[in-house]
């Protein structure tokens, strides 16, 4: 451990004082120069996510200092920026979420930022949803999404409802480094900025005003009261639980029985270490009800309700978990197929994905006569997209946006992906298919039928602290400068790496433009549709690869997938 650290903690023990659990944190690490360096070997990052990090002491770590920093950092820039800047606030249901989103509003307040805030925990697109309403400079959401329990962030939007894009972020982070910690931060009490209505709460109003536009983006919402249709729902404790069960309710949807040990908000997630529904572990609960119940749907939120997962009936008397990249392409081919024979089709239709989600949305593009726009991974490049029609008075063309991370968008309303109304299709597109006599197994089945069997799987490689920082770093590298040639007996077509913006052919070493902005990611495209994509997350200490295989069976498509895992794994464990 260096001075610098030993240094840093000595000022916090001195000056951090306005949370004991902090108090209590730095007492008990007296003498522990690992723990002592874990926390203050460097400022939390903050990036276009803003920040995200383990809660706890030191600058290194999520709590009541590391926020107002970055919160005093963004007032600074807003000011500089805006005339009577103003900013919308939502929380979700993790530990001190409610304490972070009061910690901000009190800073935001005190530089003369307007602030409106939700009474109670919402959903994350809600707070994209009121920044646009209220015609605000920007948002913050405090949520870690579906990290576990001793995670907690602070996520930033601007004024179209997006998440603040490379050049915003790089603005705020200049303003962010010119403050002192302690001694430049301006905050005042929150009764008092209530008092001089510096801080404004969110009515419901505009809450009931987001249902509506929710339920607007309803096709055939008139079957789902007689479809017969049951589900059962776990909000994983988060913030669904209200918002997803109204507008179900208020869609004729009332065969609900939601998982009792998940409903009730609880930031320990005790029944789900990684409150993720990616993950079949955060489903189990959730499962065994499914056992008893028999529904015809598990549907499942993460705890910001901005993604949502199912399991359906597998027909052997099991439930069978569908990945994101399935419910995306589903909901795609429901959108297209109904609004087509509905003639409510807007004319050139656009449809916006992530450059690592299914690529058989292709073939479903084509067939329908929709615009296809591949964009870099993040939710917020789907946002921009959105805002790029807009500003052409063209947003009508937009029907849906996804990512195979389990997020979707119908409609322009948000610019986030939004759990509620993904909810609303999935559960409308179940009862329409149920009305038809066709299971969601079924539809599943179709479309493979019609389009081709994509396989696609997803594998995450974890690496902690300040070692497993710089471990990432070396693996990124060397998969850019020693390239493999073949994964799983394939051969590499073509590397592509969107860092340099370059794509290279494995044989004639010929180069072509990938035309999108930079982004440490690196893409191996193989025979067949078939690829592996390799990035690190934004937001946790882990690396990503995304497997993609074809196949005229899913069994075929299965044993090539683990090829290409068994590959990836020496690669990127050695």
């Amino acid at each position: 451990m260096s001075n610098k650290e030993q240094n840093l903690y000595e000022l916090w023990c001195k000056n951090a004082r306005d949370d004991a659990d902090l108090v209590a944190e730095l007492e008990s690490i007296a003498g522990n120069d690992e723990a002592i360096c874990e926390r203050f070997y460097q400022d939390l990052a903050f990036g276009t996510g803003g920040l995200r990090g383990v809660i706890g002491a030191g600058t290194a770590r999520m709590n009541i200092y590391t926020v107002r920093r970055a919160t005093q950092g963004f007032c600074n820039y807003l000011n500089a920026d805006c005339k009577n800047p103003s900013v919308a606030i939502a929380y979700d249901s993790r530990i001190k979420s409610d304490v972070f989103a009061k910690a901000a509003a009190e800073v935001f307040a005190a530089n003369g930022v307007q602030v409106h805030i939700y009474s109670e925990l919402m959903p994350t697109p809600c707070c994209s949803y009121a920044v646009r309403a209220l015609g605000c400079s920007g948002g913050v959401v405090v949520t870690a999404s579906h990290n576990p329990s001793k995670y907690n962030g602070y996520k930033v939007y601007g004024e179209d409802g997006c998440q603040i894009t490379l050049a915003v972020a790089e603005a705020i982070i200049s303003c962010i480094h010119s403050v002192d910690l302690f001694n430049d931060v301006k905050h005042m009490a929150y009764d008092e900025a209530v008092a001089a209505d510096l801080i404004q709460t969110i009515p419901q109003s505009l809450i009931d005003s987001y249902y509506d536009e929710v339920r607007k983006q309803g096709i055939h919402t008139d079957v789902c009261k007689t479809s017969g249709l049951k589900l059962v729902y776990t909000p994983l404790n988060g913030t669904g639980n209200k918002p997803v069960r109204e507008v179900l309710r208020s869609i004729g949807i009332t065969d609900v029985t939601v998982v009792p040990e998940q409903e009730m908000p609880d930031g320990n997630f005790t029944t789900c270490p990684y409150p993720n529904p990616e993950i079949r572990e955060a489903l189990e609960y959730g499962l065994r009800l499914c056992d008893k119940v028999q529904p015809d749907l598990l549907l499942a939120t993460d705890p910001d309700a901005d993604r949502v997962g199912i399991a359906v009936p597998d027909g052997k008397g099991g439930y069978a978990l569908f990945t994101g990249n399935e419910v995306g392409a589903l909901l795609f081919e429901y959108i297209c197929a109904e609004r087509t024979a509905m003639g409510t089709m807007p004319k050139n239709p656009v449809a916006v994905k992530t450059i690592v989600t299914t690529d058989i949305v292709k073939a479903i593009a084509e067939q329908y006569g929709v615009q296809l726009i591949d964009v870099l991974t993040g939710f917020k490049f789907i946002g921009e997209q959105i805002g790029l029609l807009e500003q052409k008075g063209e947003v009508e063309r937009y029907i849906f946006g996804f990512e195979e991370s389990y997020g979707y968008l119908a409609g322009s309303y948000v610019r986030d992906k939004d759990a509620v109304v993904a909810s609303m299709l999935i559960v409308e597109m179940a009862a329409f298919y149920r009305t038809k006599g066709i299971s969601l197994m079924q539809a599943r089945e179709n479309l493979y039928k019609k389009y081709g069997v994509f396989r696609h799987t997803q594998e995450s490689f974890t690496f902690e602290g300040v070692s497993g920082m710089h471990k990432m770093q070396e693996i990124m590298q060397k998969l850019r400068t020693e390239a493999p040639t073949v994964i799983g007996g394939m051969e590499v077509i073509e590397s592509a790496d969107y860092l340099t913006g370059v794509a290279t052919d494995a044989k004639s070493h010929a180069t072509r433009a990938l035309n999108l902005p930079k982004s440490d990611v690196v893409v191996f495209s193989l025979p067949n549709h078939a690829s592996v994509i390799v990035r690190p997350s934004g937001t946790e200490p882990k690396i990503k690869a995304y497997y993609t295989t074809t196949a005229v069976d899913m069994d075929s498509a299965v044993t090539l997938e683990a090829g290409l895992r068994k590959d990836m794994r020496s690669l990127i464990e050695q």
